[in-house]
């Protein structure tokens, strides 16, 4: 009798993995597919499903569950959160090179003659009790002020667009590795059996259309249990593709098709050791059990006339960014554990007056009523969400100053970000810029320190979550120096 994938994994060693490698280069194929086994971890093994580590969370969370509402190419810090009135003072005068230094910029605008300083396109105010400054473009947003951490010092050393994108969502500028919310479903799994513990929805925005393309390994598993990559829905009633049984196939055949198949996956997967044969059955069982949740969660004809109306009119647009804010939280009272929205067009390099106030649009009522919605579900105080993107914008013109084609190039040095709920301190700004908002100035936060806190929250110590990844024990936080932002940590 053959032993279990298990007893294979829990008792292959160096030396013989080494030995038997010399017979084939099959073998050898399978050491990337062995390599946790191999060559240990630091941490607990994870169940080769989709069930979490022992030991984790490390310690008492702050949040069950995260809502990412990644706003992708990069929205102005300048315009929407972070203003200076050296920008309306300089308006129209070069940046000083005091403050541009030899900081490289992108080949966009490297070749300009002159950097004239625009000033924000319009006005804000300080809004609620704590006084946050939020631009007019997002009027709704003003109302929830109080619920905010403005987070105002992030940088990257990214200035492109797929490194800048790839490194917010992985914690690395290459491809390959694991994302945000691939750690989280390895390291604490699901706490609904009938959904996946990773669900990613796409939508293309009123800004620049179309925007920069979005790629599945930005919520890919990288070298993780492919049972914890990100399943994307699709907009619609029918968000997941080939879940339904073909005609003439009923439930209890493809139940029945689905134990044969196990069986042989699992005689395979004994024979050759290969953990992703388990991953396989895994996520066959998965879909058969989402062939009865996804069509309730998909209709949202249950829903309350005056929540539908809070989203906005957007919202009975299947794949808007309103329609997958409303669809996002369904996903999380559902207990799914990491929903992440990417939201397309914010690449305002030209025409940035017409732009700009086009995509806030898209995302200011949704966005807040997202925030409300949690609140009175008692769901807010204990779910993390995340207003981010890949980086800011200059606080120069990109084309000539008062062109109506010009806008703002890509910016790593300096850009904002915001969260709430899940035990994040309500009603603070953190970090602080120049008076051109182009450098930091105090309390910097790298991308590689933001995971950290998104993990802490989750209860996560992002030291100890690691997996042996090409001789390294990798993590999220990647090798470099990072740490927990405490001071806004409630």
């Amino acid at each position: 009798m053959h032993d279990s994938i298990e007893d294979r994994l829990a008792f292959l060693t160096r030396r013989s993995f080494i030995g038997r490698s010399a017979h084939g280069v099959g073998t050898m194929a399978l050491a990337s597919l062995l390599a946790e086994s191999v060559l240990g971890s630091t941490t607990a093994r994870a169940p080769l499903g989709n069930g979490g580590l022992a030991g984790v969370p490390h310690f008492a969370p702050k949040a069950k569950r995260v809502l990412c509402l990644f706003q992708s190419e990069g929205f102005s810090h300048i315009d929407l959160f972070d203003p200076k009135q050296a920008l309306w003072d300089h308006a129209g005068k070069d940046l000083p090179p005091s403050i541009k230094g030899t900081q490289r910029v992108t080949g966009m605008t490297s070749g300009q003659g002159s950097f004239p300083v625009v000033a924000p396109i319009m006005q804000g105010k300080n809004c609620g009790q704590s006084g946050l400054w939020i631009s007019d473009l997002m009027p709704h947003l003003q109302t929830v002020a109080d619920e905010l951490c403005i987070i105002k010092s992030m940088n990257t050393e990214a200035i492109n667009h797929d490194p800048a994108i790839t490194m917010m969502n992985t914690g690395n500028q290459l491809p390959g590795y694991a994302s945000m919310g691939s750690w989280a479903s390895y390291g604490l799994g699901s706490e609904n059996a009938n959904l996946p513990a990773f669900i990613v929805l796409v939508s293309q925005g009123s800004g620049k259309n179309p925007g920069q393309p979005i790629f599945s390994r930005l919520w890919g598993s990288g070298f993780l249990p492919s049972s914890h990559q990100g399943v994307g829905f699709r907009p619609g009633g029918n968000p997941v593709p080939y879940l339904a049984n073909p005609d003439g196939i009923d439930r209890a055949a493809r139940r029945d098709m689905l134990d044969d198949l196990a069986t042989l996956n699992r005689m395979h997967g004994d024979e050759v050791g290969d953990p992703e044969t388990l991953a396989r059955i895994n996520s066959y069982e998965m879909a058969f059990r989402m062939q009865s949740s996804v069509p309730e969660l998909a209709d949202t004809s249950d829903e309350r006339p005056e929540t539908l109306e809070m989203y906005g009119p957007d919202v009975r647009r299947p794949g808007s960014y309103a329609a997958n804010c409303l669809l996002g939280r369904r996903l999380l009272e559902r207990g799914v554990r990491f929903v992440q929205l990417f939201h397309r067009g914010w690449d305002q390099h030209i025409a940035i007056n017409r732009q700009l106030p086009n995509q806030c649009r898209d995302v200011d009522q949704p966005t807040t009523a997202v925030l409300k919605d949690l609140k009175e579900r008692g769901m807010l105080d204990d779910t993390l969400v995340i207003f981010a993107t890949e980086f800011g914008r200059t606080a120069f013109s990109q084309g000539g100053f008062g062109d109506p084609s010009s806008g703002r190039d890509h910016h790593g040095r300096c850009f904002t970000v915001w969260l709430a709920g899940g035990g994040i301190k309500r009603g603070i700004e953190y970090g602080k810029t120049d008076d051109f908002s182009y450098n930091i100035v105090e309390n910097p936060v790298h991308i590689r320190d933001l995971h950290a806190t998104i993990l802490h929250c989750l209860g996560i110590d992002h030291e100890r979550l690691t997996v042996p990844f090409r001789g390294l024990d990798v993590k999220l936080t990647s090798v470099e120096k990072a740490r927990v932002v405490g001071e806004v940590v409630g």
